[in-house]
């Protein structure tokens, strides 16, 4: 069976690396205490920009959230003399709170998500017992992707693959030669995100890597976290489809659907969860947005006990 969208970002890759279409600037911003990397990409020529995956500081212990990692994105963003036209995220989060809309009101740009985020708010929306004023249609984002929509960063051409499995809306950005992958595939010496997740399914994943590392072999990929593999002393972040193909401890050429199922699943088992699942599902599935002030004029955010 064809893949069409798989082709076009083949495309889009090819004519990148070619010269027939334009190579993306990528600039990293690692969050130590998440382990997260969020990104600015953008178009040399025409300067617009877009932000993959940002992070809004949280003090978990006081309850406090700060913008120290965003305000560093604004920096480089003015400093470069860039326009942001895309605030991508590739999911929402468990490890870590998104800054979306404190970047959306430095910066602008519209913020944009995969369609089946809506899933993800039904499912979390019963877990922490939102009311009516929850909408669960994904409008609290600006732009909904479907497996396959295409859209401009400048002049760079760019895709969105649904890569379900992680979670159920998860979305690999192909933008240029670059592919940001979210928490799909880590570095290859690390291998691949857990599966356990509501929604979550390690069939799904590998189907979904396996989509990733059919495209060519040079395509740069940009990770979402790093958490240095054993023997590696150094953060790192990225890699390239053939790195993957032939190293990825997990799920390198040869490595059967089953063989990856049974292995991620016992490996799951063994996991706990994020220290920060509860407080990024929360904002994460509102677009980044904190839960509306109470009578007392304070912000809340709920722990449901003995469900997760």
């Amino acid at each position: 069976m064809t893949d069409a969208h798989l082709d076009a970002a083949t495309t889009i890759i090819d004519q990148a690396r070619s010269g027939s279409g334009q190579v993306p600037i990528v600039h990293s911003f690692f969050d130590e205490p998440t382990n997260t990397v969020s990104y600015v990409v953008h178009d040399p020529a025409t300067r617009e920009a877009a932000v993959v995956d940002s992070v809004l500081d949280y003090d978990a212990a006081a309850g406090r959230t700060s913008f120290a990692s965003a305000d560093a994105i604004i920096a480089h963003v003015k400093a470069g003399g860039l326009t942001v036209t895309w605030l991508l995220e590739t999911h929402a989060h468990a490890d870590h709170l998104s800054a979306a809309p404190y970047l959306k009101d430095h910066l602008g740009g519209q913020l944009a998500i995969g369609r089946e985020i809506i899933h993800v708010q039904n499912v979390f929306g019963k877990i922490f017992n939102e009311g009516t004023e929850f909408a669960r249609d994904g409008s609290e984002f600006d732009r909904l992707f479907e497996d396959g929509d295409r859209f401009r960063i400048g002049g760079l051409e760019a895709i969105a693959l649904h890569v379900p499995g992680h979670t159920p809306a998860d979305l690999a950005y192909v933008i240029g030669d670059a592919v940001f992958t979210g928490d799909t595939l880590f570095m290859p010496d690390y291998g691949t995100a857990r599966a356990d997740f509501p929604g979550g399914d390690s069939r799904q994943l590998y189907r979904s890597i396996r989509r990733l590392m059919a495209l060519p072999e040079q395509t740069r990929l940009f990770h979402c976290h790093d958490y240095k593999a054993a023997g590696r002393d150094t953060y790192a972040w990225e890699t390239t489809v053939g790195a993957q193909r032939a190293g990825n401890v997990h799920v390198h050429e040869g490595v059967g659907e089953d063989e990856f199922v049974a292995m991620r699943d016992a490996r799951d088992a063994t996991l706990s969860m994020p220290k920060l699942i509860l407080p990024s599902i929360q904002v994460n599935m509102r677009g980044g947005h904190l839960p509306e002030p109470e009578s007392n004029g304070t912000r809340y955010l709920k722990i449901p006990l003995d469900v997760l």
